[in-house]
């Protein structure tokens, strides 16, 4: 196989991992252009990634011309995209213009709106299928190893799948009194706005984290969970027609909530600008700046995340349950590639779903979720990558039809 040359787009807590993952697939990759923004962060993470040679450069991801530069200078083959979901668009139709495959780790959404759905990205379809291109969407955990779950599951344990939860944990401590595991501005749009979820042909609609319930996580115990929308859901109900119901929860401790409700009420979660001394900020992008770095919080994490698919369904005519995790522990996280397990578990499979499109294991044109490639050569890769999972069949689960 003739080596390849991958630019990566995203400094930040997984563009740290994607790399430093990536630069260790000497067979696979030629050379790999890290560029961001802030070209001192991508200098910090080439210093101590190989032996693929990383080189480094700054760059405004909303310029599509100077995006078309950079990856036509380069001669990329491929970009990864780990910068933010507001720059989809842009780093999608460069890829476009530049004939090279795409991969990112979370959907497209508004820069102005608290709102992702697929269907903008979804859009480039035809555009990519008559260019002979691939655009894989949501390579990361969830979405992402999460949509792989589920592929695999109906391929391998049941005849219909019916209900679908995901749960999502971190069962982890910072040491911090208040900080966000990955993008603030990002993570705290997402648990903010109104919940959804699927049922019946129908999406339903609830208050901010209204419905909660405890889940018990493999190795951690009970942890109180929220339903909230996660973009993998929107995919999943499309290419499963069978799901009855779907759902995504995520754990969250008192303290962060408490934090999260009295910032609500001072405003300074809300992305409408307002005006300080003549200049126009956005409350939540200020938050963002004196909040702790997501990719500092590593050395210091004690813990582990637990992420997973609970389903319900038939095999045979019989009902069947599947639990199919990983759980990761941030201490391996940050002696593997100096990052937190959060960071960790996006970076890990956004740099396998790209390797896959690399070597033309996945391959098809057009855009893509994860779901609709075949699971087992990205599960078989996955625990030797540093995420193993296990699988358990006709155990309890926490939610019932």
């Amino acid at each position: 196989m003739q080596k390849k040359r991958l630019m990566i787009i995203g400094a930040g807590g997984v563009g740290n991992v994607a790399v430093r993952k990536s630069a260790r697939m000497e067979e696979i990759y030629e050379e790999i252009l890290l560029a961001s923004r802030t070209k001192e962060k991508c200098d910090a993470i080439a210093g101590e990634a190989g032996p693929v040679p990383v080189r480094t450069a700054s760059v405004d991801a909303d310029d599509v011309d100077a995006l078309v530069r950079m990856i036509g200078e380069f001669r990329a083959d491929l970009v990864l995209n780990v910068a933010l979901p507001y720059q989809d668009l842009t780093i999608m139709e460069a890829c476009l213009r530049c004939g090279v495959h795409y991969v990112d780790t979370a959907n497209y959404e508004p820069r102005d709106e608290a709102h992702f759905e697929y269907s903008w990205q979804w859009a480039f379809h035809e555009r990519y299928e008559k260019a002979g291109l691939t655009a894989l969407l949501g390579s990361g955990f969830d979405p992402g190893v999460t949509n792989v779950f589920t592929a695999y599951a109906n391929k391998h344990y049941f005849d219909e799948m019916h209900y679908l939860d995901i749960v999502d944990c971190n069962a982890g401590d910072h040491g911090k009194s208040f900080a966000t595991n990955f993008n603030p501005e990002i993570n705290i749009r997402e648990i903010t706005q109104p919940g959804r979820y699927y049922e019946m042909g129908e999406w339903k609609r609830t208050e901010p984290l209204e419905i909660h319930q405890n889940v018990d996580y493999p190795r951690i115990g009970s942890k109180e969970s929220y339903l909230l929308f996660h973009e993998e859901l929107e995919s999943l109900v499309r290419h499963f027609p069978t799901l009855k119901r779907a759902r995504f929860w995520m754990t969250f401790g008192q303290q962060y909530l408490t934090f999260l409700r009295v910032l609500e009420e001072v405003g300074m979660t809300s992305i409408k600008p307002v005006n300080y001394q003549g200049m126009e900020i956005q409350p939540l992008q200020f938050l963002k700046a004196v909040l702790p770095e997501p990719s500092s919080l590593g050395p210091n994490y004690q813990g582990q995340t637990s992420i997973g698919c609970q389903i319900r369904g038939l095999k045979d005519g019989k009902e069947r349950t599947l639990y199919i995790f990983n759980n990761c522990s941030h201490q391996m996280a940050y002696q593997d590639a100096k990052a937190q397990a959060v960071s960790y578990t996006t970076g890990v499979p956004a740099a396998l779903g790209t390797s896959l499109i690399a070597r033309g294991i996945w391959k098809k044109p057009g855009v893509w979720n994860m779901e609709q490639f075949d699971p087992d050569p990205f599960l078989s890769e996955l625990g030797p990558l540093g995420l193993p999972w296990e699988v358990v069949v006709d155990g309890k689960l926490a939610f019932g039809k």
